[in-house]
């Protein structure tokens, strides 16, 4: 039995900081993992079956993407079902089984809810478009047209065109901040708000340790149907109707905090249970906070300051944190996910620094006050993936050809075995097209290799987990230069000093002096930091 698979659950001591705090999050894209049945898509099984590998690069929890019944016109996240898996998946015993192992194996459990829409299919929504007098009829956002037939405001919806489609059965409009398929739910409304929290309790009463509440701050609209405003250009190309407008009276209303505090209540009467929210658009620090604010509401939440950054730069690093505040709730932070192209390729201009690049980037976001996400093949490395537009599937990219750049790239089939048919994914064509870049970077051959950013992974993981200070210390930014992102974490007497050249040229910190070095990567010579060279000193 690996080191690994000897680990399980232990209740934390009465003293000890919550599991979740500083704790390292691996998201898994279910379709995109491990393919056990030859249909070309990830399931439920296959996750399970790799569960060791998870395990040994030493997160504390999963994040699992969608894996409800769903049409798939958004891969997961328009559902149709939120108490049961799609048969692509598996089933519920899959799941089960699924829980089992990763406990075993000492890794938490967190999934999805998707709480601001769901599918067209989902009997909710059937019932609900049939009248306006059914027991359902106000659980989704429906309004009657303007005089003139056009729809009830101007609000656009995130993957292209009116927020509004006319539904002929009931007269009037309805409303949807993503695909036409995916109708709104009335936030404001008591009786979804508990059929929601039922069914938080039906995976709660599964087992599962936490949820990621997607695009929570679309949860509740204004009920006055106020036109947003235009937003300033600011000389930025806008791809999107949806990026013409400030997003006033269609996201972050006031009321959904109240309702994330029932969320938390239910949540907190399961013990150690986890919240994280995820939120974008344009007031999201602010929204991240409220919804985060005391002990009552989320525990943490997370948005898109490096997800869609065009570099990573010791500037943006420094505006992201000042923005927070120390004093603020406790945060999380994430470099990649399944809606963003992938780091590697969206910060490096030269492909021959990916190797140091791939590792100062892995040492910056272990050494960050707060939890931090890893997204499943960024521990490879892996660049963004070019897809034809014959092979896309994301339906904001074929919306928005060629100007969007597709999700799809950063969603390809994880690459276990270099030599394997599909580079290891399963033995069917998979649903989207493997990266040849990546076959050098598969999992099997970085295992066998100690300077790969698999290892490099797991020893900077082990480098967090071991040091109080960096877990879940305090942070002060020292330096933040055309170079330099320097800071200090401390705890409980612990300082560590965290020094990054984030530039492939020379530089120089001084200030380090005192300190025993634990880790260092690149070039370090005293005062002297070579081209993407770091290195972290603790005082102890």
């Amino acid at each position: 039995m690996t080191e690994a698979a000897a680990r399980t659950i232990a209740p934390e001591p009465a003293t000890a900081r919550p599991w979740w705090h500083g704790a390292t999050i691996y998201q898994i894209y279910p379709r995109s993992f491990a393919d056990s049945n030859g249909d070309g898509i990830g399931d439920l099984p296959g996750i399970t079956a790799h569960l060791d590998y998870v395990a040994s690069l030493g997160v504390d929890a999963i994040w699992l993407s969608p894996f409800f019944t769903s049409p798939m016109k958004d891969f997961g996240y328009d559902v149709a079902n939120y108490c049961d898996v799609d048969p692509i998946f598996g089933t519920l015993a899959d799941f089960d089984a699924l829980i089992a192992k990763a406990h075993a194996l000492g890794l938490r459990i967190i999934i999805d809810q998707v709480w601001s829409h769901t599918s067209d299919e989902h009997p909710w929504f059937v019932e609900s478009r049939s009248s306006r007098t059914n027991p359902k009829a106000d659980w989704y956002v429906w309004a009657d047209a303007k005089p003139d037939g056009s729809p009830p405001s101007n609000w656009q919806s995130v993957f292209g065109g009116p927020a509004w489609t006319w539904d002929a059965r009931r007269g009037q409009y309805y409303l949807h901040n993503f695909l036409k398929e995916q109708p709104q739910l009335h936030g404001h409304n008591a009786e979804l708000q508990e059929a929601l929290l039922n069914t938080a309790r039906f995976w709660l009463d599964r087992g599962v340790d936490g949820f990621r509440l997607d695009a929570i701050n679309f949860a509740m609209h204004d009920p006055e149907l106020r036109d947003n405003p235009p937003m300033p250009s600011n000389g930025k190309t806008r791809t999107r109707p949806f990026d013409f407008q400030r997003k006033l009276y269609n996201q972050g209303h006031p009321d959904i905090p109240a309702f994330l505090e029932h969320v938390r209540a239910l949540l907190d009467s399961y013990g150690d249970r986890f919240t994280v929210a995820e939120i974008g658009g344009d007031d999201a620090t602010r929204e991240m906070k409220l919804f985060c604010e005391g002990d009552r509401r989320l525990n943490t939440a997370y948005g898109f300051d490096f997800l869609y950054a065009p570099e990573l730069s010791p500037r943006i690093l420094r505006d992201a944190f000042d923005t927070w505040g120390e004093d603020a709730p406790w945060p999380s932070w994430a470099f990649e996910n399944h809606d963003a192209p992938r780091a590697v390729s969206r910060w490096l201009t030269d492909p021959a620094h990916a190797g140091a690049f791939g590792r100062i980037k892995m040492l910056l976001l272990a050494c960050l006050r707060g939890n931090i996400f890893l997204y499943n093949g960024e521990e490879l490395g892996l660049p963004q993936v070019d897809i034809a537009f014959e092979d896309l599937q994301d339906p904001e990219a074929i919306a928005n050809w060629p100007l969007t750049l597709s999700r799809d790239g950063a969603r390809t089939p994880m690459p276990w075995a270099a030599d394997a048919e599909n580079l290891g994914f399963g033995s069917g064509k998979p649903w989207l097209p493997t990266g040849e870049a990546h076959r050098a970077l598969a999992v099997d051959r970085q295992a066998e290799d100690d300077a790969s950013l698999l290892n490099f992974t797991r020893r900077v993981l082990r480098l967090r987990n071991a040091h109080p200070a960096l877990r879940s210390g305090s942070m002060t930014i020292v330096e933040a230069s055309d170079s330099i992102f320097a800071f200090e974490r401390e705890l409980d007497g612990q300082q560590a000093l965290c020094v990054f050249n984030l530039s492939d040229a020379p530089a120089t910190f001084a200030g380090g002096a005192g300190r025993r070095a634990i880790e260092t990567i690149g070039d370090v010579d005293g005062d002297r930091f070579g081209p993407f060279a770091a290195q972290v000193g603790i005082r102890d």
